[in-house]
């Protein structure tokens, strides 16, 4: 396996045991109250980050590109990083991804909103129609009876679990599907129509894992989402 292989392995083990860590932390608690309004708040953003990265490594997955040369392991953490997430299939997200690639922009790509590709709103109910289906549905109410009978509280599990998975859904659809595949003002750069954001990396990684480099994945999907700020920064990409 390649050097920069184990790198981005290292990045994706130590995303889901933060990720782990943060969410028990917080649904087991550790007092009798949830610490002060600031002090969840910022929990509840982290943990939406980090629920926007464990998607990124499912992501990363589909296109073979989370443990390289390995398929077999490669599917399974995806499978793993997508049950987590919410539930997914992986099988049929990974479907519908490649189908994205390959129609990008088209009434045939289902992340697209033909009907009308320039209004947030109406694209991001259509995307969370398509994508979130009875199965998702009657899995995370399981799961959330589930936790409420091994004890955790239900305002700790509607704090910090419920609302970062929607927030996270709302910051991937935002940062990864209406910014780069909106219409606007500006013609689409080539066949793959999709534009990047110009955020330097820092703010490019805390929006979405640089996903918003958007451009430069449809270009070369078979970088990884800590490889993209290079390829961005060389330039070299059709």
């Amino acid at each position: 396996m390649k050097p920069g292989a184990w790198l981005g392995i290292g990045f994706g083990a130590a995303l889901l045991v933060i990720w782990g860590s943060l969410l028990a932390f917080d649904l087991v608690g550790h007092g009798a109250g949830l610490g002060s309004w600031p002090g969840v708040l910022a929990r509840v953003l982290l943990q939406c980050w980090l629920n926007v990265g464990l998607f990124i490594l499912a992501h990363d997955a589909m296109h073979g590109t989370l443990v390289p040369d390995h398929p077999a392991a490669n599917d399974w953490a995806g499978r793993v990083c997508l049950f987590l997430y919410a539930g997914f299939s992986y099988h049929r997200l990974r479907a519908a991804h490649f189908r994205h690639h390959r129609f990008s922009g088209t009434e045939t790509d289902p992340d697209f909103h033909a009907p009308d590709p320039t209004r947030f709103l109406p694209w991001l109910f259509a995307f969370l129609r398509h994508y979130f289906r009875f199965r998702e549905f009657i899995g995370l109410v399981l799961a959330s009876f589930g936790l409420l009978w091994l004890g955790v509280a239900l305002p700790r599990l509607l704090i910090f679990w419920a609302l970062p998975a929607i927030l996270s859904a709302v910051q991937l659809f935002t940062f990864g599907t209406f910014l780069p595949h909106r219409h606007d003002d500006q013609e689409f750069p080539d066949h793959h129509r999709t534009r990047s954001q110009g955020y330097p990396p820092l703010l490019s990684l805390i929006t979405c894992f640089h996903f918003g480099y958007h451009h430069e994945h449809h270009c070369r999907p078979d970088v990884p989402w800590w490889g993209l700020p290079a390829l961005r920064r060389a330039g070299r990409i059709r």
